[in-house]
């Protein structure tokens, strides 16, 4: 019997979507014309660029953190909602479903906290066709100042109070956009649920300042040599996210269908937030830096990888990762792992040395070559004995074929060792490490049964003090 073919479609809070990407209320999703483009090459849904009372915006307007080669890692943005009028956003949403009655498009919506003025948002967000509401109670800058945005997300009483009202009006699904900027995530997600909420999503951007030009001493974005703090989005935020998304999904009284949003722009990243209990996920950032036809890949990806794994639907591997993210006094402290160095793969850099040395635990060694293992040589001890030899360069093709000969191509005195007995397996080593798997992490048997804090607290392992000291941070 063959494997039925998997399918991106999908219903999320009671929506039926012909896949899980949305693009999330951002820039790409301004006016009908981007969202239609959008539709064309393959999203799924959209979440309109946030609706409400007149603004206006200025100029510029973004800043990023490039990181070794990679543009964008981190964006950050001063801009408002929609700076165009009301009417024409409704209008368009209109004709967009109207062409593109199977695409969703959801109503993000913002303005100001009075019950009339929101039951008349919803009504005519509604009555444009939108297919839900987004209720956006996240955005940290600009609105946050007038008493919107994240000063309802942060709030949770706020956030219940509002999304109450919307209820009372609405007749689709109302997703509730959470604030990352908060201590605990889950006090406006717990609020949200308690007023009725059909789902949330998250994360909204993060409040930040990109840098400072050290030429004028002016931040960016640079606003007439002024700027403001703004959200932070894009593949750096995308562990917060997660992290987030995590703490949601895994308290019963928070716990609803989530979109995920934060730092997602490939495949790969829309399993991982679905793998933690997303319905559907949303993009921004990526579709900034390369455009809509991102889609086409992530669609590919997805359904291949589904394949290979035997999913059927995204119902089928949701939140399969929950159970295995949990407090750390449930850990096995009797698990354990060491570092091993492939000789035949180390091209001699010495970046595990200096990272174990100077920012780990000192289990790694420079004594390949020595007459027998010696732990006990510091760096400095090292570098004073390489002094006093004449230095020559490396030629794995001459020195080969000495006493020390192995298949490594890299002389054996520049191989570092691990000394597995006092290896704590931190992973450092692996993680500097350019070669990839040259450094593999391999558990080794101890003989020691499972077992974690909590059970050697309690088996009363455990000094008083120490114990105290975990419950207080725990």
């Amino acid at each position: 019997m063959s494997t039925p073919k998997p399918t991106l479609e999908t219903t999320f809070a009671g929506i039926k979507c012909m896949n899980p990407f949305w693009l999330a209320s951002a820039p790409p999703t301004n006016c009908g014309e981007q969202v239609m483009r959008a539709f064309d090459a393959g999203w799924g849904g959209a979440v309109w660029k946030t609706i409400g009372a007149p603004i206006t915006n200025v100029s510029s307007r973004y800043s990023s953190i490039d990181w070794d080669g990679h543009r964008m890692m981190g964006l950050n943005n001063i801009e408002l909602i929609s700076d165009r009028p009301t009417e024409v956003n409704l209008r368009e949403i209109a004709e967009v479903k109207r062409r593109y009655p199977k695409n969703i498009v959801i109503a993000s919506l913002m303005v100001e906290s009075k019950r009339e003025t929101w039951h008349e948002i919803v009504q005519r967000a509604e009555d444009a066709g939108a297919d839900g509401l987004e209720l956006n109670f996240g955005c940290p800058h600009g609105m946050s100042e007038r008493g919107m945005g994240s000063a309802v997300g942060q709030v949770p009483e706020y956030c219940e109070q509002i999304t109450s009202w919307v209820k009372e009006k609405a007749r689709t699904p109302v997703i509730v956009k959470l604030t990352p900027n908060i201590s605990d995530i889950r006090m406006p997600a717990r609020a949200a649920k308690r007023a009725g909420a059909d789902a949330l999503s998250a994360i909204n951007t993060i409040n930040s300042i990109t840098g400072i030009n050290l030429d004028n001493f002016q931040p960016n974005p640079n606003v007439d040599g002024k700027s403001s703090h703004g959200g932070y989005c894009g593949p750096a935020v995308k562990p917060i996210a997660l992290n987030m998304v995590q703490q949601v999904q895994s308290d019963p009284a928070a716990a609803l269908p989530l979109s995920g949003i934060g730092g997602i722009g490939t495949w790969r990243d829309a399993a991982e937030f679905i793998l933690l209990g997303c319905g559907n996920v949303q993009v921004c950032t990526a579709v900034m830096h390369y455009g809509y036809r991102i889609i086409e890949d992530m669609q590919d990806g997805l359904l291949a990888w589904m394949a290979e794994k035997g999913f059927t639907t995204i119902d089928d591997f949701r939140g399969l990762s929950l159970p295995n993210v949990t407090d750390w006094k449930y850990l096995n402290l009797n698990y354990k792992i060491v570092a091993r160095i492939h000789e035949d793969l180390c091209i001699g850099c010495q970046l595990c040395y200096t990272a174990c040395w100077d920012g780990a635990h000192q289990c790694i060694h420079l004594d390949r070559t020595a007459p027998a293992p010696d732990t006990t040589r510091t760096p400095a001890m090292v570098e004073a004995t390489s002094a006093q030899r004449i230095s020559t360069t490396p030629i794995p093709k001459l020195d080969s074929g000495g006493a020390a000969h192995s298949s490594a191509i890299t002389p054996l005195e520049r191989i570092p060792r691990v000394d597995e007995e006092h290896c704590v397996g931190c992973n450092l080593c692996a993680l500097v490490c350019p070669v990839e798997n040259c450094i593999t992490m391999e558990q080794i048997n101890n003989g020691l049964p499972p077992q974690n804090w909590d059970e050697r607290t309690s088996a009363g392992l455990v000094p008083e003090g120490a114990r105290e000291v975990m419950n207080t941070n725990g």
